[in-house]
C-alpha cells in the first residue's frame, strides 16, 4: 500500500511521568504506526522533561493506530515501559478534508472534547495556522502506568499525488 501522507508529531514535554529508577526515570517517547517507530532523545533524571523534538512518520493507513509510548532508558537492563497513549488522528483528518481557505491565523476550526473513546486530558483544539497549516494540540493521559502526561501537537503533510484526504 502506499504512503498517504505524514504525521508530524511535536513532543513537547512530559508532565508527572512515573519514576522507574531510584529518584527519577531518564524518559524517551517513540511514535509507531504500522512498523515505522521514531523516537526522542533521553531527558536524565527528569519525571517532567522537556523535549521539544518533531518525529514524522509514515501513515499507510488512516484507520492504523498511532502509538505514543514512553520508556525509561536503562543502561544496564532492558528499557522499563513508563505508559502509552493513542494519538487519535481522525478529528483533524476531518478538518483537513474540509478543504477550507485563507481563514485568520489562529482561528479555531474544531474542539474535541475528553471521553472513553480517547486519551485526551482536557478540551483539545484543531487550530489553522500561518501558511494554511492546520494542527492540533493535546494533552494525552498514559495508560498501563499509575500516572503521567504527555503534550504534544500533531500536524498532517499531504504528499504530492496523494488522494488520502480527498472525500
Amino acid at each position: 500500500m502506499d504512503v498517504l501522507g505524514l504525521l508530524r508529531v511535536r513532543v513537547r514535554r512530559g508532565i508527572n511521568l512515573v519514576k522507574r529508577d531510584t529518584l527519577s526515570s531518564d524518559p524517551y517517547v517513540t511514535i509507531s504506526c504500522g512498523s515505522l517507530k521514531v523516537k526522542t532523545g533521553v531527558v536524565k533524571d527528569d519525571c517532567n522533561p522537556i523535549w521539544n523534538e518533531e518525529l514524522t512518520i509514515y501513515v499507510k493507513d488512516l484507520d492504523s493506530p498511532v502509538t505514543l509510548s514512553v520508556y525509561d532508558k536503562d543502561t544496564f537492563t532492558g528499557d522499563d515501559n513508563m505508559g502509552t497513549a493513542k494519538i487519535d488522528i481522525k478529528p483533524l483528518i476531518e478538518c483537513l478534508k474540509m478543504g477550507l481557505q485563507g481563514l485568520p491565523e489562529g482561528t479555531k476550526v474544531d474542539r474535541v472534547q475528553p471521553n472513553s473513546e480517547n486519551q485526551l486530558v482536557e478540551e483539545s483544539c484543531i487550530v489553522w495556522n500561518k501558511g494554511g497549516k492546520i494542527t492540533q494540540d493535546m494533552i494525552l493521559r498514559l495508560s498501563n502506568v499509575e500516572c503521567g502526561e504527555i503534550e504534544i501537537q500533531i500536524e498532517w503533510i499531504d504528499l504530492p499525488g496523494s488522494t488520502a484526504l480527498q472525500t
